[in-house]
């Protein structure tokens, strides 16, 4: 199965040269240390910040930089500040091209809920709400199963829907999957899993690929 690194890998390969990114918090937020060298992305973070680097090393926190999952990190050059009502200024006006985000469910038709638990403290929905319903493309990556051993990938959300209709893709430790008409469709799967583990895990309608291949990174 993949590691989370190995997830964010994945997710990298999907990055092209001059886009604009959001980074959710969790797993996403692993992305920014695999940008291909000499690849021009700038990285969005809601709290008010253009041009994020990878997670400093340690020893080298600055805790008056942190993404908004308040985790410290790094600008790079040509970075800027500003306040968050600019922020969501630029993801309500369309100017993200690429949000990656953390899951608790998504639905075999890409619906999205990651924001609540009911009967449990939550942080709030932070900028989720407004990121599904303006980012051009949205990729989900989280585990395929909870805690519990159940499937998040379902033929509906249990929890507070997020937004309706707008993940475009899945990656989860056992492989790649896009959102299509007849629901999750398994393009690429990780070393070691086999096509039944991942029927086994899955609760939302599940198609194979005809050139499914192994996910090499």
């Amino acid at each position: 199965m993949l590691s989370k690194d190995q997830m964010a890998q994945t997710i990298a390969r999907e990055l092209r040269d001059g886009m604009y990114v959001n980074l959710g918090i969790g797993i996403p937020t692993l992305v920014a240390n695999y940008i291909p060298g000499g690849m021009q992305v700038v990285l969005q973070s809601e709290n008010g910040l253009l041009g994020m680097g990878p997670f400093p090393q340690p020893g080298h926190e600055d805790a008056d930089l942190i993404n908004a999952g308040k985790q410290t990190i790094t600008t790079v050059a040509g970075s800027s500040f500003f306040d968050s009502a600019t922020s969501f200024g630029m993801i309500r006006s369309g100017k993200v091209d690429l949000t990656v985000l953390g899951a608790m469910e998504v639905a075999d038709n890409g619906d999205i809920a990651n924001w609540k638990i009911p009967g449990k403290m939550v942080k709030g929905m932070g900028g989720a709400m407004d990121l599904v319903a303006s980012a051009k493309n949205i990729i989900v990556v989280m585990q395929h199963v909870n805690k519990a051993g159940q499937s998040k990938l379902l033929p509906a959300c249990t929890l507070p829907i997020t937004g309706k209709a707008c993940v475009k893709k899945v990656v989860t430790e056992f492989g790649v999957f896009s959102i299509t008409a007849q629901g999750f469709l398994l393009e690429e799967i990780a070393p070691g899993v086999s096509v039944e583990t991942v029927q086994n895990a899955t609760l939302g309608r599940l198609s194979i690929s005809p050139t499914l291949s192994q996910l090499h990174l």
